[in-house]
């Protein structure tokens, strides 16, 4: 299977984590456990980039395979950060995704860096691609944390 394939199975996997989410309320979990400010349109939107952002690193994985790894390293921050450690801190709360970043993310994340690195990508682009999916999940993240500061209101 091609890195291209793989990033497709990786954006399918993402679409049903996104269903495991909305499903299991991660609106309020977000809202109580991570104190994030976030409500369901932001969800929408974040999660509708990042499903267009699946099938650009699919189609940018023959030319660019170390941009298109970065889709496989926000999961792999998503399922790290947002789900897995947030379960482990809170004495086992679930944390809406949580199924689909285990089942899914770690093992499809993980076959796309198999494949890259089989194809030629060195360390130092599996590194770089870590760091572009850290800085696209902390993106949203830090817009809703800055977005009621006075700078950032439209209402006045």
């Amino acid at each position: 299977m091609s890195l291209a394939d793989t990033l497709w199975l990786c954006t399918a996997a993402y679409g049903l984590h996104i269903i495991e989410e909305f499903t299991f309320d991660w609106r309020g979990w977000a809202r109580n456990v991570l104190r994030l400010p976030v409500e369901w349109s932001h969800f929408y939107v974040v999660n509708a980039l990042v499903i267009v952002l699946g099938g650009i690193a699919a189609e940018l994985a023959p030319t660019s395979p170390v941009l298109a790894l970065g889709f496989p390293a926000l999961m792999l921050v998503n399922a790290t950060a947002f789900h897995v450690r947030p379960w482990l801190t809170t004495g086992g709360r679930f944390s809406p995704g949580l199924i689909t970043a285990i089942v899914l993310f770690y093992p499809l994340a993980i076959a796309a860096y198999w494949r890259a690195v089989s194809d030629g990508v060195a360390i130092p682009g599996v590194i770089a691609s870590l760091v572009l999916g850290a800085a696209l999940m902390a993106c949203p993240v830090l817009m809703l944390i800055v977005k009621d500061r006075p700078y950032f209101r439209q209402d006045r």
